[in-house]
């Protein structure tokens, strides 16, 4: 019998202990390499890839990270349950120092985000979920067990009392064709708001309620939304794609995702 609050107390932890070991790095002089698709690399993402394949093999399940070696689709095709693992989501603003960069670790099964977390090492707030979305304000320690957890957390989405519709657009991605989505937005609704937020927050704030929908048609990889995805969901959004309204899948051959939209 598979223990999932076991499961989902050890990748809160392998977050924290991870977000740890980012904001060494990020308290420090750090140097900046870039991978060969251009973007950013520090030691951070590498010591919470490390930190965070130490916790998680512990439950023998197979990981897909993305500072890790990626297994051939001719294994990954196979896996039923695996974790989905972006050590350090949003480099760029980790390099800009503006803490907004986040800790995603999900659980896909049979292609289907279902457990997610992620951790914010700057404020030390945790999203969760397991069918059920939890955000907690500060968290800087291991959690010992599901009812501590539980008795520090607030269930998604919280209360709001806005009356503007909020678009989501990212601090460091922004393409003609979402220009073009937010306008058309602008015609629909008659108070629009848009936010700008790097890495998964945006997801965060969608689960939260604060924020009604963010578009993406850029490209991203499956680890940079899965967690959020899970949260999203267990909140009561979704993550489609703009064309069918389909739910976004996970452990493709391509691991690069299309464009998609997180709403309420």
């Amino acid at each position: 019998m598979i223990n999932r609050e076991a499961w989902l107390i050890q990748i809160i932890n392998a977050s924290i202990t991870a977000g740890k070991e980012i904001l060494t790095v990020y308290n420090s002089d750090f140097s900046v390499e870039n991978k060969e698709d251009n973007s950013p690399l520090t030691k951070a993402d590498k010591r919470a890839h490390l930190a965070i394949l130490a916790e998680l093999k512990k439950t023998g399940l197979p990981i897909l990270s993305e500072e890790g070696r990626q297994a051939d689709y001719s294994t990954r095709q196979n896996w039923k349950q695996f974790w989905l693992v972006d050590p350090l989501d949003g480099t760029k603003e980790f390099v800009k120092r503006n803490g907004e960069f986040t800790v995603n670790i999900a659980l896909i099964e049979n292609g289907t985000p279902t457990m997610g977390v992620i951790y914010v090492p700057v404020t030390k707030v945790l999203y969760f979920a397991d069918k059920i979305a939890y955000k907690i304000e500060q968290v800087d320690d291991p959690i010992p067990s599901i009812n501590n957890l539980l008795g520090k957390a607030e269930q998604l989405p919280l209360k709001q009392t806005r009356t503007s519709f909020v678009i989501l657009g990212s601090r460091s991605h922004m393409s003609a064709k979402t220009e073009m989505f937010i306008a058309e937005q602008k015609t629909l609704h008659k108070n629009v708001q848009l936010l700008f937020k790097g890495s998964s927050l945006k997801l965060c704030m969608v689960a939260e309620g604060c924020a009604d929908i963010y578009p993406r048609f850029g490209p991203t990889m499956e680890w940079d939304i899965a967690a959020g995805h899970a949260i999203v969901k267990a909140s009561g959004g979704e993550v489609v794609h703009p064309e069918t309204n389909r739910e976004v899948k996970y452990n493709k051959e391509n691991l690069l995702n299309s464009s998609f939209l997180v709403r309420r």
